[in-house]
């Protein structure tokens, strides 16, 4: 499911959102004042085969109102079969044999640093399949330092049991949602493809989840992997009855995994068909006349019969400004249309 989120308050821990900024971070790099070193694992999937692709939409309601997508939607993660995105026991010694970075870490989870470890088993390894915008946390002068950021599709990540990103694996940084930000400016190199209106925001989903319903990039196989599991429980399963491989992206009317969305394109050409067929029928009006001449030559003869077929096309004359009338409530019907994709 496909939700539109504004952005208009700031979370704990979160930073400001009079800051401005946010940062641009590519799957592979590790970004400014990493946590830990890279749990990532090579194996997994290239960035580049896991970005949905999607033509260009403008955004109609400003930098403030960012799409949504609901952590439990299947296909909003990626990932390979029995191959964990993350190293989660890596990442648990990295941070036990580092106290102030594990001390910082719980703090921004708002748990004990004792209850790190248990925490971070019981998250999930997915990949992003499309950008996402989070609140990331460096760690400098042994505190964690908050900041906007947007990650790029085929980021190893660790997911809660809301579909939540937690974790980046490239760093071993602490996530929380997204903060608003007045003004928000992009700092950063943007990779191949980017386009700010198709960053989305995951929501948590409204139940916890027990099997994550993920797709893998490379060969577009589907597969289930439980909540808490780091590929050993995974299982092959059928795609979605939609046939959607993802959530459709921002820009939904574009959406080319969406067949509703195509077919109301060609609605706007309706209107246009339809003055191109009355030409066609308007054709016949000139014959009308003609036939109209021999009933009063002929009156019981056999240009009688005709005149029915020629009433209806005497009838067909008036129809062309019917279209014209109904023209303008065709684009009142287009203008309805539009709305509805636009907010899945």
């Amino acid at each position: 499911m496909v939700l539109v989120v504004v952005l208009t308050r700031p979370e704990g821990g979160g930073g400001s959102k009079e800051g401005g900024e946010v940062f641009l971070q590519a799957a592979g790099e590790s970004g400014p004042d990493p946590f830990t070193e890279s749990t990532a694992n090579d194996d997994a999937p290239e960035p580049g085969t896991a970005s949905p692709s999607v033509a260009p939409s403008p955004s109609k309601t400003g930098a403030q109102v960012t799409r949504g997508v609901d952590g439990a939607a299947p296909g909003l993660y990626g990932g390979t079969q029995k191959v964990a995105s993350c190293d989660v026991e890596q990442q648990v010694k990295v941070l036990q044999a580092a106290p102030d970075k594990n001390r910082a870490f719980a703090s921004v989870q708002d748990i004990e640093p004792s209850a790190v470890p248990g925490y971070l088993r019981g998250l999930t390894p997915v990949t992003l399949r499309m950008d996402t915008r989070v609140t990331n946390h460096g760690y400098r002068d042994g505190e964690a330092n908050a900041y906007q950021a947007v990650l790029q599709a085929g980021t190893a990540v660790l997911v809660d049991d809301r579909g939540v990103p937690r974790v980046r694996c490239a760093c071993g940084n602490p996530l929380l949602p997204p903060v608003a930000q007045e003004d928000p400016r992009q700092t950063g190199k943007a990779w191949p493809g980017y386009r700010a209106s198709d960053v989305v925001v995951v929501e948590p989903s409204e139940k916890p989840v027990k099997e994550f319903v993920m797709v893998d990039p490379e060969n577009g196989d589907w597969f289930e992997r439980p909540a808490g599991d780091t590929g050993d429980g995974d299982k092959k399963t059928d795609p979605p009855k939609d046939a959607s491989e993802s959530p459709c992206p921002p820009g939904s009317d574009s959406c080319p995994t969406s067949p509703g969305d195509t077919t109301s394109e060609p609605a706007p050409d309706d209107p246009t068909s339809r003055p191109g067929e009355d030409p066609a029928t308007s054709e016949p009006p000139p014959d009308d006349p003609a036939t109209s001449e021999p009933p009063p030559d002929d009156p019981g003869t056999e240009p009688a019969p005709e005149d029915p077929p020629g009433s209806p096309d005497s009838q067909s004359a008036p129809q062309p400004p019917a279209p014209d009338t109904e023209a303008p409530q065709e684009p009142g019907a287009g203008t309805g249309q539009p709305g509805a994709p636009a907010f899945g």
